[in-house]
This record gives structure tokens, sequence and C-alpha cells, in this order.
């Protein structure tokens, strides 16, 4: 049985958008994941075109709510910036809870280059991040 995971953010726009991504390719079929916010918005293209470029298709996630998921066992919730850390839903004394904060890609201000390449970088971090997860999960 794969463990579940579901990784929060505020807007569920680009951090957990990229981070849902990544984990579902590099983990093959271990994980069964899942990506919400506090506040549910638009996946940004942003997102989508820094995952395009390592091979990982997300154009058709759709941002959700956190309270989509509500009632429902997730063996991990993985918050990865500080806002959805301070108002995460409650879950069940099972699942174990992990923060790690990343930038915010979509507050970067300034050329359509410089805002992918926070993008780039941001998704590297969580690359990192998550397979460092998986790895001490095996």
């Amino acid at each position: 049985m794969k463990e579940r995971v579901l990784i929060l953010c505020t807007a569920n726009s680009a951090r957990s958008q990229m981070a849902e991504g990544l984990l579902r390719h590099d983990s093959g079929n271990r994980f069964e994941v899942e990506s919400a916010g506090t506040r549910a918005s638009l996946v940004r293209p942003e997102a989508i075109e820094a995952m395009k470029e390592i091979g990982i298709d997300i154009s058709s996630h759709r941002s959700k709510d956190v309270g989509e998921f509500a009632g429902q066992h997730f063996d991990f919730v993985l918050t990865v910036c500080d806002n959805a850390k301070e108002s995460c839903p409650i879950f069940s004394a099972e699942t174990v809870s992990l923060h790690q904060s990343f930038e915010d890609p979509a507050a970067i201000q300034g050329s359509e280059q410089e805002r992918l390449a926070a993008f780039r970088r941001v998704r590297d971090q969580l690359r990192t991040y998550l397979r460092s997860f998986a790895t001490e999960r095996t």
C-alpha cells in the first residue's frame, strides 16, 4: 500500500504544485501524492514551464483547497511555506507533519527571465528536499 503525502502551501500555485510533480515523478509508485493550498488560486505558468524543462508535465494540475481533503488519511503532510505551516488544519495523530520553507517564486518581481529563474531555483531546491524525504523512507 502506498503512503499518502499531502503537500501544502498558501495558494497551491507554485511550490506545492512543483513539489507534487517532483515527488510523483521521482519516487515512482512509492507514494500517492496530492497538493493543496490554504487559499487555492491558479497554477502559475512559470511553474508549468520550469517543470516542463525537466520533463515533468504539470499542465493538467489544478489548484486545490486543503478543505477538499478534509477527513482523508495522509501518512505525511509536508508544508513548504511558513504561512501554510501556521494555518495548516489538524490531521490525525498518525499523520507525520514536516515543514521546510521555500522562497515564494511567485512573489519575485522582474522580467520574465528573472521570474522563471526564481521558479527554476525553487524547483531544484524542492527536488533536493523531496529526494532526501523519499530516501529517508526506504
